[in-house]
């Protein structure tokens, strides 16, 4: 396999530690065991509202507390999307053997992707001030704001590097990992930690997602006939990333390489996606890794079950891969853990990782019949067991906002 941009150009980056929490739970193993064993993690919506929406289901975080993972001194200020990402983050770091001292000071970078930040807090200080007529919470801008997430994760480990949050909708994640690769890479910094977090499963945000008319009322079917939406989530996932010689100097086998990153725009339609921008995102993002189509051997998809978006995905990967296209296992695993927004690239970056380092390709669940129209292999129903050297996921956000990410085993 030819040597990736950054052995050419930079310096080699891996993914030593990740942490998740979504609806499989708390911990980036149970969110593999559920996409690797094909059970869905949507269900009845829950809101502490009364909701009167046509969609009832979701993909929200059973049973979490969030006191049990955050000291009291911290947790006012934490909204649930920054509860999921320090949660994640302390999984991460655990993973990647490192403490707190290890990433303190100004090595370290903190770049945190989100679509929209604390709407939990947003929605609950309108209520107070439009409904009940009551002040809302004094703590409301420093949760609600994007960058509460990276700050918070900073302030925890002491990175004083490089940080703030992305706002790229649902790319959000995807991108914070691939500015932390190109940070390393260029030698700006050492570590990075990175990844994105989502709380958007309320009754306002639903309601607005209703009015786009991508939703499911039953079940999420990617690349199948009788597709007909996605299923909301919420979550957070999070990676640490450091040098490979870092990490061998220090004993640590980390996941896998991250090898290539890629961001276009559209710069077309505020939600239609575009066969030029998604291709030419894909193709980039296999020379930045230094890879041949051929070479990857396992694309986890955007895939969100609208009729537009799989089409032009499937599209995509057949104008990039060519004849290779059809054969190459790609797979969707939202209908296991929701669209996440703004945290689902790092929800599927996780996932993907696992699957390297299984040699198993996730299944799509809730596939009914090929359709001619997505073209290529999308593994339904089943995990397979596959040989993978390298695999990639593709983020396509609203406002033609492309991200797609590639590792191959370290």
């Amino acid at each position: 396999m030819p040597a990736s941009r950054g052995g050419d150009r930079g310096r080699r980056v891996v993914v030593s530690g990740m942490g998740a929490v979504c609806a499989s739970g708390v911990g980036a193993r149970r969110l593999w065991e559920a996409a690797r064993d094909g059970v869905s993690q949507i269900r009845p919506l829950k809101t502490e509202r009364p909701y009167d929406g046509r969609i009832k289901i979701a993909a929200q975080v059973p049973d979490f507390d969030p006191a049990a993972y955050i000291e009291p001194a911290v947790l006012p200020f934490c909204d649930p999307f920054t509860q999921f990402a320090v949660v994640a983050a302390d999984e991460a770091m655990a993973q990647a053997g490192l403490s707190r001292a290890d990433v303190a000071g100004p090595r370290t970078a903190v770049i945190m992707g989100t679509g929209i930040g604390g709407m939990t807090t947003i929605e609950d200080g309108i209520y107070k001030y439009y409904v009940e007529r009551t002040r809302p919470d004094t703590l409301s801008v420093p949760k609600l704001i994007p960058s509460a997430m990276p700050t918070t994760i900073s302030a925890r480990f002491s990175a004083l590097g490089p940080t703030f949050a992305v706002g790229s909708a649902c790319s959000s994640a995807s991108q914070s990992v691939g500015i932390g690769l190109q940070m390393i890479r260029a030698g700006m910094v050492d570590r990075a930690i990175v990844g994105g977090a989502e709380a958007c499963v309320i009754n306002a945000t639903i309601r607005a997602w209703e009015g786009l008319r991508v939703m499911t009322p039953n079940l999420c079917r990617p690349f199948s006939k009788g597709r007909n939406g996605m299923s909301l989530g919420e979550g957070g996932a999070v990676f640490v990333l450091e040098t490979a010689e870092a990490a061998r100097a220090r004993g640590h086998a980390p996941l896998c390489e991250l090898a290539g990153y890629a961001t276009t725009s559209d710069a077309k339609d505020p939600v239609r996606p575009d066969l030029d921008g998604a291709s030419s995102c894909i193709a980039l993002a296999l020379e930045d890794a230094g890879l041949a189509p051929r070479d990857v051997h396992y694309v986890n998809a955007h895939g969100t079950a609208t009729h537009a978006n799989d089409i032009t995905e499937s599209e995509a990967i057949l104008r990039v891969f060519g004849d290779y296209g059809r054969d190459v296992p790609v797979s969707s695993t939202k209908p296991i853990h929701g669209h996440a927004l703004g945290a689902s690239g790092g929800l599927e970056l996780a996932i993907t990782i696992e699957a390297l380092r299984a040699q198993t390709v996730p299944p799509t669940i809730n596939f009914l019949e090929f359709d001619s129209s997505c073209p290529i292999d999308a593994v339904p129903n089943a995990a397979r067991a596959h040989k993978i050297d390298a695999a990639m996921s593709n983020s396509f956000a609203f406002g033609g906002i492309n991200a797609v990410l590639v590792v191959r085993h370290a």
